[in-house]
This record gives structure tokens, sequence and C-alpha cells, in this order.
């Protein structure tokens, strides 16, 4: 309320009063009542003001130091982030509290420890994904010196131009296996570690289909071989 509302009242009281001097007492006492009324109102509204504003003032420090002790006993269920956030909206609040401040330097330390751990965890993922990479290329290059023959020896009997170098081509490449009902498997999906095969075959069986169908599809995933250097099981990986 206006500070100049009960300054204004009394005067206006007074000059009332002086008109009213002649008047009916009862009616004076009516403006003085009136006027008593207006300014314990007002205190009283003054008063119910400053109470809420404490109460709001208390329930922020009670929040602030809530989010501070969540920052400082966290153990990695919130992200480095969420906590970042969290103590630059205490700050911006300027409560002017010693605890609140003592609590703001033992989570911007808190904080210090977690960005270097963040920083540690990310530098050894980087450096594990780079592991997992080179461990990839080493395994292709292995698999194509391995199964380098294998595979040229496939596409070689599909590309055959007539049946009878498709049957030569045939007899060389079974001389790379066991025998010619060596088991050939061909991974047709997967879904982790879910994998789903086509009907298994024989290498003589599977060499016979590249001959008529003219078309090598397939790559190689797996070979087991005897000590004789030959192939007892092939499996394959079908090209999408």
């Amino acid at each position: 309320m206006n500070r100049q509302k009960p300054e204004m009242m009394r005067q206006w009281f007074r000059s009332s009063f002086q008109l009213l001097m002649p008047a009916n007492p009862m009616l004076i006492l009516a403006l003085a009542g009136l006027l008593i009324f207006g300014t314990t109102s007002c205190s009283s509204q003054k008063r119910l003001a400053r109470k809420h504003a404490k109460e709001a003032h208390l329930a922020q420090i009670a929040q602030a130091k809530a989010d501070l002790y969540e920052i400082i006993n966290d153990e990695g269920y919130l992200s480095l982030g969420a906590k970042e956030n969290m103590l630059q909206n205490v700050k911006d609040m300027k409560l002017d509290d010693k605890e609140i401040d003592e609590l703001i330097v033992r989570a911007e330390e808190k904080l210090a420890r977690d960005r270097a751990e963040h920083m540690r965890k990310k530098e050894e993922e980087t450096r594990r994904a780079e592991a997992e990479r080179l461990e990839l290329e080493r395994q292709a290059r292995e698999r194509a010196t391995q199964y380098g023959p294998i595979q040229n020896a496939f596409i070689s009997v599909a590309a055959a131009p007539n049946l009878r170098e498709a049957n030569l081509r045939i007899s060389q490449t079974l001389e790379m296996f066991a025998s010619p009902d060596v088991p050939v498997l061909i991974l047709i999906s997967q879904e982790g570690e879910v994998r789903d095969y086509d009907r298994p075959t024989t290498i003589s069986r599977y060499l016979e289909l590249l001959k008529d169908q003219k078309r090598y599809n397939n790559d190689i995933e797996n070979a087991k071989f005897n000590a004789a250097g030959k192939i007892t099981e092939l499996e394959l990986r079908t090209r999408y």
C-alpha cells in the first residue's frame, strides 16, 4: 500500500473534523474509527507481505540446499550437464546465505572431479574404439589372406563361360576341401547373438548351385581346416 495513504487519511480526517465540529459527535467518532481501521489494515497487509516474502526466501534456501546436496552426493545417477545446470540455478538465486555459499564450493569441487572422470572415460572409450577398429581391420586382412583363394574359386565357378569349364573349375575347387561332403552353412540374418541359417548343404551341391545360377552372392564368414590344410567346415554369409 502507498506509504502516503495514512498521512492523506489523517489530513482528510483533520479537515473533516474541523468542518464537523458543530455536528453530531457520533459522526466524528465514526470518522475517527475509519481512520484507525484504515491505518491498521495497511499495517497488517505489510506484515503479511513481509511474512510471505520471508517464507518464500526460506523455501528457496531449503530447495537450494537440497539441490546442492544432491550434486555433492551424486554417484553417477545424474548427468554432468544436469548437475551443472542445478548449480548454476542456485548461483543465480543470489541467496546470500553462509551455508549455501559453503555448499556451492563443495559442489564445484565435486563437479571438477566429475568432469575429470568424464574426460578420462571418454578418452578410454576413444582408445577402445580405435583398438576395436584396428582389430577388425586386422581380421579382415587375415580373412582376405586366408579365405581369398576360396572366395576367388567360388567367383570363378559362377563366372565359367560354359559347362565344361564350370565342371573343371568345380573339380579344382573341391581339391581345397577334405571331401565333397564338407558341410556348408549359409548365414542369412543375424540380430545380436541370434543367427538364422539357410538349410545346410554340402560343398559339392553348393558348387553345382553356383554353376547353375552363375552368380556368387556370399562372403566367407568362417572356415575350419584339418591338419593337412583342407577345409572341413565352411560358413558363408549372404550379401544384401
